[in-house]
């Protein structure tokens, strides 16, 4: 068994104190997700192949370690745990996912995770069980229109995702749910739907458009110029990150397994969100279009049934989202200017 490092801070000393395990708490997600889980009062541990690069580093104890090792996986359960977050995954915005070049590693290193996390949480008799799927696992026939995406919940089958990323959150799915059919495990599933805020990678590669455009912005000259992959016109809606973590609270803490939608219903154009963010910078910014992987045309989230079940829907604006997120990132461009 491969573990990096462990810190522990401290254990709960009130047994009725509620404990959770957050895999990929070094990541964006997981890191705002311990934070809220601590302000709940949770003992929480975290676990990931690094620790958060942007010191969101909230949990008790944090294990730094190879989700893809059963016996790691099972090193977490020494204790009683009330709730499990599975979030880890091998991803990245659509210059990684949508070329090809990583397909068997993105299945690979994420059906594992999900195959060991699952079983591990059903040897240790586990409470609920959370699984951040995507809107990617939607079929790619259902996502031509730019202007008229179906993405319901019940529109998964016939499944068509347009990416292998898709195939295994879709494959994720149906092996968590037939858990809770052979075993009886309390799961929890939700896709999420293009999730952004601060304390996200915003650079390197990995990032996801709204972080990718805000760094183009705050990098461009005023009068200025960024580069847009495709006709900027494929659409998309876009979740604040406290949005998506209140949604997974109260999936979490209600009777429905799912799956369902997290997401936004502002669906707004790439080239619409890059002018909105230029706005927000207060600079000029002239849109130039390249070639570059772009997914599916159209995507928007369906929330009818999360409103029915939860009663959630999101409570801000994406600009208001944006404003946050693009203050957050100018910062970091402005400091990594001064880095070596």
């Amino acid at each position: 068994m491969k573990v990096l490092f462990r810190f522990e801070f401290k254990t709960p000393k009130n047994k009725k104190m509620k404990t959770a395990i957050v895999c990929g708490a070094g990541g964006f997600i997981g890191g705002h997700l311990v934070k809220r889980l601590k302000e709940e009062g949770y003992w929480v541990r975290g676990v990931d192949l690094k620790q958060h690069e942007f010191g969101m580093d909230y949990a008790d104890d944090f294990v730094l370690g190879d989700l893809r090792d059963p016996r790691l996986c099972s090193s977490l359960f020494d204790r009683e745990i009330d709730e499990v977050y599975q979030l880890a995954a091998d991803m990245g915005g659509a210059g990684y996912i949508f070329t090809g070049e990583h397909d068997a590693v993105v299945m690979h290193n994420s059906a594992t995770i999900n195959l060991n996390m699952v079983e591990a949480a059903r040897l240790a008799k586990a409470g609920k069980i959370f699984y951040s799927s995507s809107a990617c696992m939607y079929p790619e026939y259902n996502q031509m229109d730019p202007d008229n995406p179906k993405c319901s919940e019940d529109s998964a089958y016939p499944a068509m995702p347009d990416s292998e990323y898709g195939w295994e959150k879709l494959f994720s799915e149906r092996l968590y749910l037939s858990y809770r059919r052979n075993w009886g495990m309390e799961v929890r599933i939700a896709r999420f739907h293009n999730i952004f805020g601060p304390q996200g990678t915003w650079t390197g590669g990995r990032e996801k458009a709204p972080a990718a455009l805000c760094r183009k912005v705050a990098e461009a000259d005023n009068p200025g110029e960024i580069e847009i992959w495709g006709d900027g016109l494929q659409t998309r809606s876009f979740l604040y990150i406290d949005e998506c973590v209140e949604a997974v609270r109260r999936l979490m803490e209600s009777d429905f397994s799912g799956p369902v939608n997290i997401g936004s219903e502002e669906m707004v154009t790439i080239n619409t969100l890059a002018k909105m963010i230029a706005e927000i910078a207060g600079k000029e910014i002239r849109l130039r279009h390249v070639e570059g992987p772009q997914g599916v045309r159209g995507r928007n989230s369906d929330n009818t049934l999360i409103y029915e079940k939860l009663g959630w829907k999101p409570t801000q604006s994406l600009r208001e989202g944006l404003e946050m997120t693009y203050s957050w990132i100018a910062r970091q461009v402005e400091a990594a200017k001064y880095t070596p």
